[in-house]
């Protein structure tokens, strides 16, 4: 091919291509021309790097061929410009939709804690499976205690809030078994009420609440709303209702995996607290205040934002286009 001579006979196609494209508006007559010299354009630079390969013509060509086609398509958002958004109705409209069933996860979590709770400060039998009564007696008076502040604040901090972090991720990314966030639930509810059955042994249960209430609103909030999410996830397979079991799951998965994000946010905020606030000499009217109003705010944000956003179409979803195309379906 005489590269030149191609140039010579299209050149004039192609400035008109790049100057359509680089115009702000177009009118309908110029859209239709645009997407005809596209098209073309297309053409001419496929045989152009088919028999010439790689030239300063064709990339040119292409580089206007790229104007054109986002035109087209438009452009990707930026992160920064997807942020806001996120924070403000993707991830409290997803929170909005699991607020009954987080709900439901906390009266579960108290009706277990209190049985083991009970069973265990009322059965010695029970007791003596934790270990002896020196042990026990250490545990209550001296090592719960101690357990919050025995570390520097920070590295306290990022070890609670690390593990409760990977806890939460893990129940909303394996929700779809339906069985692991339930297996969570029911430890977590078993280890609660094992460890205030201890201390009520050696009359200590109130220390027990003291403790584990300034950060503990907030982090046992948190993973109510991890068990939940997941356990939603799975139920969105089980029962897809007019859309496939596929579908279903891929949208629900995506609304609600959004929670790890969010969750990772609430249980930072809950770390602090108890790296920070717990093993402070303040009353713990104070202390347990602090906890009150974290919870409180993360409340708020659920469903009073959570609902505005989710009246207004939100549902913690990407939008369509970001999600891809979706088959139409009954119902």
């Amino acid at each position: 091919m005489d590269v030149d001579a191609y140039t010579a006979a299209h050149g004039a196609e192609w400035r008109e291509l790049d100057d359509l494209a680089r115009r702000r508006h177009l009118d309908g007559a110029g859209a239709d021309r645009l997407i005809d010299l596209y098209q073309s354009g297309a053409a001419q630079l496929s045989s152009l790097k088919s028999s010439a390969g790689a030239t300063v013509v064709g990339e040119r060509l292409s580089l206007s061929l790229s104007r054109a086609r986002l035109r087209f398509t438009g452009q990707g958002r930026s992160v920064a410009s997807q942020v806001p958004a996120f924070f403000a109705y993707q991830l409290p409209a997803a929170m909005y939709r699991i607020r009954w069933l987080t709900l439901v996860m906390a009266a579960v979590t108290a009706v277990v804690a209190t049985l083991y709770g009970v069973w265990a400060a009322s059965d010695p039998a029970v007791l003596a499976t934790f270990g002896s009564a020196e042990f026990r007696k250490q545990f209550a008076t001296q090592d719960f205690v101690k357990y919050y502040s025995e570390s520097p604040p920070s590295s306290f901090t990022g070890q609670v809030w690390t593990n409760n972090a990977f806890l939460a991720a893990q129940s909303v990314a394996f929700g779809i078994t339906g069985v692991y966030p339930a297996y969570l639930l029911l430890t977590n509810a078993q280890n609660i009420g094992i460890d205030a059955g201890i201390l009520d042994s050696v009359g200590r249960l109130k220390y027990f609440f003291l403790y584990i209430a300034p950060h503990g609103q907030l982090e046992l909030y948190s993973i109510f709303m991890a068990f939940a999410a997941g356990l939603m996830i799975f139920w969105s397979w089980i029962a897809p209702g007019g859309r496939s079991r596929v579908q279903a799951l891929a949208d629900t998965g995506r609304a609600l995996i959004t929670l790890a994000v969010g969750l990772t946010i609430t249980l930072l905020m809950s770390g602090l607290i108890e790296g920070f606030v717990t093993r402070q000499p303040w009353p713990w009217a104070i202390k347990i205040g602090i906890g009150t109003v974290a919870l409180a705010a993360v409340v708020v944000y659920q469903w009073v934002l959570g609902g505005r956003a989710w009246r207004a179409g939100q549902t913690g979803d990407l939008d369509e286009f970001e999600a891809g195309a979706r088959q139409l379906v009954s119902g």
